[in-house]
Parts: C-alpha cells; structure tokens; sequence
C-alpha cells in the first residue's frame, strides 16, 4: 500500500484524525483528472481559516504541479471528505488565490511545517499555487 492510501485509509478510520503533522488540518480532495476522467483521491494538508480549507500544491517539492492542480483550475465544484465523527464529504467550491493573499497563507504552510520550506529547494523556482475550498 502507498503512503497517500494509508492517510487516506487512517483518515477515514479515524473521523478524519491523521498523526502526521504536515497534514495539519487535512482533508481528502475527490478529484477528476484532466486526462482520463477516473475520479481520483488525494490526501492534502490543509489550513483551515473562516469556515474554508486551502490547499497548496506543493508535490512534496517538484518543479511540476501535481495532476490534481489541473483539475482544479477547471472545477468550479469539487467534492471533499473532511473531519467528523463520521468523517463528512462536502461539495466546495474552488478558487485559486493569488497575490499577497496567496504569500500569507504560503508562510502560514512553512509555520505548520517546515517541510514547507525545505520543497522551495527542489521545485526549481515554482511557485506553488494554492487553493480556497469552501464547503
């Protein structure tokens, strides 16, 4: 089994509890890929701030973006499993934020965990873009 399934599988055993702390707030992203159609799943740190969860696309350092950032950008709706006793799946809507906005909640990840900072070394300049997720 590979490290996103066992999040994913602790996640959801564990209404949504994962003991790992670069998952911070997590959450588990129910996405399309741009090139297939299958639907995919990917466990994502996340921050949670006024009632929306923000993701960074990060790909643990990688001078590409992960194959969930597409689907993104073309998704205005995306469905998420979040914490809860049990663990709840959301329809959320998705926005790409930019700007300063976007530089504060980049520093706010490098607080969560510094393995934040350390991908900044190996993406080869990317900027890694983040996303606003509200349910």
């Amino acid at each position: 089994m590979d490290f996103n399934q066992q999040i994913i599988d602790t996640f959801r055993a564990n209404n949504g509890h994962v003991d790992n702390p670069p998952f911070g707030d997590g959450l588990v992203l129910v996405h399309v890929p741009r090139k297939d159609g299958t639907i995919r799943v990917a466990p994502l740190a996340g921050l949670r701030q006024d009632g929306a969860y923000h993701v960074v696309g990060s790909a643990g350092g990688s001078p590409k973006d992960p194959a969930w950032v597409h689907g993104l950008r073309r998704a205005e709706k995306v469905d998420i499993e979040v914490p809860g006793e049990p663990v709840q799946t959301l329809q959320a809507t998705v926005e790409e934020v930019t700007g300063a906005e976007r530089d504060t909640l980049w520093e706010q990840f490098k607080v969560m965990s510094s393995g934040f900072a350390e991908y900044e070394k190996t993406a080869e300049g990317r900027v890694f873009p983040i996303f606003r997720l509200r349910p």
